[in-house]
């Protein structure tokens, strides 16, 4: 097949999960091309694959103005109809007012332009991922082309504003849309209409070739906890410092390695010097994928707290390292986070659970440490593989096509 990617930015290092997707598929022999909205900020930190994919990445918005401006006038002078039905379309969904109407006009020229690129490359289906302004650009550019369009939903934004962002209009001109877990199929269900529900398909995210094949390294003795991502309250992070504060009050060992950076960062300094727990908790920043590696590595426990999630990659990579996972009863997270199987899980916003869990992580042996962490892995492979989620996706995209061109 003849394939398109599309999202907002791409590629960046925190995108493994559709990266993985795109390299599996082109392995397999399907023609992958990748095309965004923007490129994101050059970064020093990104390893050479990511530096490949975006070399190979046609940026939409790095094109001159009066491109994108004659590939929209060229599809009003070629299909009038399909171009009204877009504004139609537009007009119905959006949210009110200005900076709205503005936004979807530039929607609709960005869509002009990729739907160019699409029939002029032999594009036979058009793959978004995310399902917020990215995939409004992939609905029009399908309406204005043609070509059919898929989409995966993570969460958790989109379900913040489902009908700011069409969910629902998504879905039921989709070919089809994956979702990466059962919770977030659930959450596309209440806001498309019934008739569309067919359309909605379970495909996991996928861990990497080297995390299905990593073996495991020992556990280490040390009471050390990881928490990686960004430094922000939504991530449950307060809760996790005074969890931390609460284990060393009471004279019991932890440790704990933030690897990420964020709104909150300046807030966690201040605690950390106003309560001396200089030797408690350590803030490393970001870090790329090998150094995240390591810390995961080197760390008993990952601890994510999250207030609101669709399911974390660094979860399931944290799991195939064989380490266990403390993290909220939240979105997906509990289709793959086992209770006192391969991790502990708490209820979101509870600090008092959250030193429990804590304190079972750090208190167990590395034994039974070892054997969750064998649990753990064992279920990442299970649910996670590359090769078996990458064999639902292509069977949905040639279903696709074979049924555009039976059309």
């Amino acid at each position: 097949m003849n394939i398109a990617y599309f999202t907002s930015m791409y590629a960046r290092a925190s995108d493994t999960f559709i990266r993985n997707e795109v390299l599996e598929l082109r392995r397999r022999g399907h023609q992958v091309s990748t095309y965004s909205i923007r490129r994101e900020a050059k970064d020093a930190r990104v390893g050479d694959e990511v530096r490949s994919e975006q070399a190979g990445t046609h940026y939409i918005l790095e094109q001159p103005k009066w491109r994108l401006l004659a590939a929209f006038a060229g599809r009003v002078a070629r299909h009038p109809a399909r171009v009204v039905e877009v504004f139609r379309l537009a007009s119905q969904t959006r949210a009110p007012g200005l900076r709205s109407l503005l936004m979807h006009c530039a929607y609709i020229v960005e869509a002009a332009y990729l739907a160019k690129r699409l029939q002029a490359t032999g594009v036979q289906i058009l793959h978004n991922h995310i399902a917020e302004n990215s995939a409004t650009i992939a609905m029009y550019s399908s309406m204005l082309s043609g070509i059919p369009f898929s989409m995966t939903v993570h969460g958790p934004g989109i379900f913040f504003q489902p009908r700011l962002w069409a969910l629902g209009e998504k879905v039921r001109r989709s070919a089809f849309t994956a979702c990466i877990t059962h919770f977030c199929k659930s959450q596309c269900m209440l806001f498309a209409p019934e008739e569309a529900w067919s359309r909605l398909h379970v495909v996991r995210c996928a861990v990497g070739k080297s995390f299905e094949s990593a073996a495991m390294t020992p556990v280490p003795a040390a009471p050390r906890l990881v928490f990686v991502g960004r430094l922000c309250a939504e991530k449950g992070l307060p809760l996790l410092v005074e969890a931390v504060t609460r284990q060393v009050a009471a004279g019991k060992p932890c440790e704990l390695v933030l690897v990420g950076d964020g709104p909150m960062r300046g807030e966690v300094e201040r605690v950390i010097e106003q309560r001396s727990l200089h030797n408690a908790i350590r803030i490393l920043g970001w870090k790329n994928s090998d150094e995240v590696r390591a810390e995961i590595e080197n760390s008993r426990t990952l601890v994510l707290p999250s207030f609101a999630e669709g399911l974390p990659v660094v979860i399931m990579e944290a799991l195939a390292l064989g380490r266990t996972v403390i993290s909220t009863r939240i979105a997906g997270i509990p289709e793959l986070v086992e209770e006192g199987i391969n991790g502990w899980l708490v209820s979101a916003g509870s600090v008092d659970e959250l030193v429990v869990a804590i304190d079972h992580a750090t208190g167990a042996s590395t034994q039974a440490l070892t054997a969750m962490g064998e649990a753990g892995s064992a279920r990442v492979r299970q649910l996670h593989r590359l090769g078996t989620e990458v064999d639902r996706l292509e069977s949905l995209m040639k279903g696709a096509v074979d049924s555009a061109r039976a059309a």
